[in-house]
């Protein structure tokens, strides 16, 4: 049958269920137990002979004549239900009007079939919503890879593997905030929209504000220098979790909006960060996984291992033969074109070192911290006290990607403003990814900002430990509307 007549038969059914005076669609459920804890105390209900009210939806329904079975999931657990012709008034109505992918309520007691499968021996039912497109079958599910992600309730209802990816992601998450709320850090929630957007790299979205009558941008970093306006304000440690918005390309590792997590601790340095961040990391895998070791794409990471520390400079001069401090931005621009890693657009110094940078990440499996970050590349970052040129930056590299970006941060406004005025520069030039000149945070910056650090990580880390691409590890990633 096609998908418009099964949805005409249960048409059918609902009108049938109508005529007998059975809501489809009630407000309210008498359940009393939830499906895990019925099956908890299955020995408990079974002794006492105690009458349990279930529901769920109906994941599977077999059976004929005078004997159905159904098995019920809840979302807690899966059970299987009895329907006997001698033990329900109106079971011809319940075989005549139930398909699997109906939620249903039952009742009954406990019950141990003949082949000793626990199960819930039904005396009444009810319908609570009336399913009219079928699900599809459990032992095949969805195979196409877009309807999948399009339609990823059903993926999650059948794929056990991949509800249980979102629990662990979850999971994830609140491991990280467990962590840094135990270490004293306040969460707080900074604006989504911004006059001016900061705190990275990145083209924004920009939409209109009607009630300002003004063109806003939502944010390209998790609040990074609102929060540091927080340290002038008062406060010694802040994070937040939150969702970030960047309009560029899609790949394996990179969505256009999808959740960071940044924190900012004042009277610390990235040397101390680097502590905090071994602690956080391995918290979280365990946390998450129970595990410290993990084989990510090619890689083999294990986040017990001690952390090497990989100077930037150093290894561009080693693969490239080219110095990033002292080159020109010709020779930059020369070295990135002749390693096929420069696109037409980005034809300046700072975009072909990072460029060459990237391509030599790819073999590192990590857990690393990257340092010796030029300052031409960390416009928020605190100059190095050994090496002007270079900056107290961090970055996490695991299996051959960026997994965390984290620097001492700069607190003083004479050379905050001008390293702004230097991006802005470059975006005047074309570069549209350069930070803009913010006279708001420098203002603020103006009356007085403590030591600090800065880190930043996002969902890419969780995409990683799932092994999946990041679009697979959302629950509801961005999709072309269906034409």
């Amino acid at each position: 049958m096609s998908e418009q007549d099964i949805r005409d038969e249960r048409l059918k059914k609902l009108q049938i269920l109508a005529d007998a005076g059975m809501d489809a669609y009630p407000a309210r459920t008498a359940r009393d137990t939830s499906i895990d804890s019925f099956l908890a105390y299955f020995e408990d209900f079974e002794k006492s002979g105690k009458v349990a009210t279930l529901a769920g939806r109906l994941m599977a329904l077999r059976g004929q004549g005078g004997i159905m079975f159904g098995d019920v999931f809840d979302g807690t657990g899966r059970v299987q239900a009895v329907f006997q012709k001698d033990d329900i008034a109106d079971f011809d109505l319940f075989a005549g009007t139930t398909d699997k992918g109906d939620f249903i309520e039952i009742r009954g007691i406990a019950y141990v079939t003949k082949r000793g499968e626990k199960s819930l021996k039904v005396a009444s039912w009810k319908m609570l919503s009336k399913s009219l497109l079928p699900i599809p079958d459990e032992w095949f599910g969805l195979k196409d890879e877009e309807k999948i992600l399009r339609e990823r309730y059903l993926d999650i209802l059948l794929n056990e593997d991949v509800r249980a990816m979102f629990m662990r992601r979850a999971r994830f998450w609140n491991s990280m905030r467990y962590f840094l709320i135990e270490r004293g850090f306040l969460e707080v929630e900074t604006p989504v929209l911004e006059s001016t957007p900061g705190g990275a790299d990145a083209r924004p979205f920009i939409t209109h504000h009607n009630a300002l009558d003004i063109d806003v941008y939502l944010r390209i970093s998790c609040g990074e220098l609102w929060q540091k306006k927080l340290m002038i304000a008062g406060f010694p440690a802040v994070f937040e979790i939150g969702r970030i918005f960047r309009n560029e390309g899609q790949s394996r590792e990179h969505a256009q909006d999808y959740t960071q997590m940044e924190f900012y601790q004042a009277y610390a340095d990235f040397k101390s960060g680097m502590v905090l961040l071994q602690e956080l990391y391995r918290f979280i895998v365990k946390e998450t996984y129970g595990k410290y070791s993990f084989k990510i794409g090619e890689h083999e990471v294990d986040f017990a291992d001690e952390w090497k520390t990989i100077d930037f400079c150093d290894t561009l001069e080693q693969h490239y033969n080219i110095n990033p401090i002292t080159a020109t931005e010709d020779e930059a621009v020369a070295a990135a074109v002749q390693a096929g890693v420069l696109g037409d657009g980005e034809r300046n110094k700072a975009r072909a070192i990072d460029a060459l940078w990237k391509q030599v990440r790819r073999t590192i499996a990590g857990p690393a911290f990257l340092v010796g970050v030029p300052l031409y590349l960390s416009p928020l970052a605190k100059r190095s006290e050994d090496n002007k040129n270079i900056t107290e930056r961090i970055q996490i590299i695991i299996a051959g990607s960026e997994m965390g970006n984290g620097y001492s941060e700069l607190n003083d406004p004479q050379d905050q403003r001008a390293r702004f005025e230097e991006q802005q520069k470059m975006r005047d030039a074309g570069d549209d990814e350069a930070q803009r000149l913010d006279t708001e945070y420098v203002r603020a910056m103006e009356y007085g900002m403590p030591p600090a650090f800065g880190f930043g990580v996002s969902e890419r880390l969780f995409s990683f430990l799932e092994n999946r691409p990041i679009h697979e590890a959302q629950i509801f990633p961005l999709l072309r509307p269906k034409l």
